[in-house]
């Protein structure tokens, strides 16, 4: 599941029980491409990603009725969740700056 510039959509995107059993630390990035608050936060997530070359990235399509964003509990946009061997570690929702990361 490589990162990417696109979000996967609903049939791409993983389920929660594969996104629970990877091993490591795993950047989840949950929006839309037509999201503004989603497009502004392209820069930071690019620059956290640098920061942190060896996260998996995983960008996911989110939207009313979407499973893997409300195992999550996703209300707003971007939300970004990091997770390390599938446990939640932290959470960001519509960070501005790499420094609140």
């Amino acid at each position: 599941m490589p990162s990417s510039t696109a979000y996967l959509s609903e049939i791409e995107a993983p389920l929660r029980a594969e996104v629970d059993a990877l091993p490591g630390w795993t950047l989840l990035e949950f929006g839309t491409g037509w999201c503004g608050h989603c497009r502004a936060a392209q820069p930071v997530v690019a620059e956290i990603l640098t920061l942190y070359p060896l996260w998996r990235h995983l960008k996911v399509e989110d939207g009313s009725g979407r499973a893997l964003g409300r195992s999550f509990g996703v209300r707003l946009w971007p939300t970004l969740v990091l997770m390390h061997n599938g446990q939640e570690q932290a959470r960001w929702v519509r960070p501005a700056a790499a420094a609140q990361i």
